[in-house]
């Protein structure tokens, strides 16, 4: 597996991890527990976007 296709894994499992965090703060019946599952959720968004968006330290072209 190239590490293209690492970054993407990673950015998809991020992904996936956000939608279910903020389903479960969605469900969340206290108030603290619902703060804390948006807060994982904007994390592991801003995770991916990152990741998402990481070019090659060794001077290579950034895939497109």
């Amino acid at each position: 597996m190239s590490i293209e296709d690492e970054y993407r894994v990673l950015v998809r499992e991020l992904q996936v991890r956000a939608r279910e965090l903020r389903e479960a703060a969605e469900r969340a019946t206290d108030p603290e527990q619902r703060r804390r599952l948006r807060a994982k959720a904007r994390r592991a968004e801003e995770q991916s976007q990152r990741a998402g968006h990481m070019n090659f330290q060794d001077g290579s072209p950034s895939p497109q």
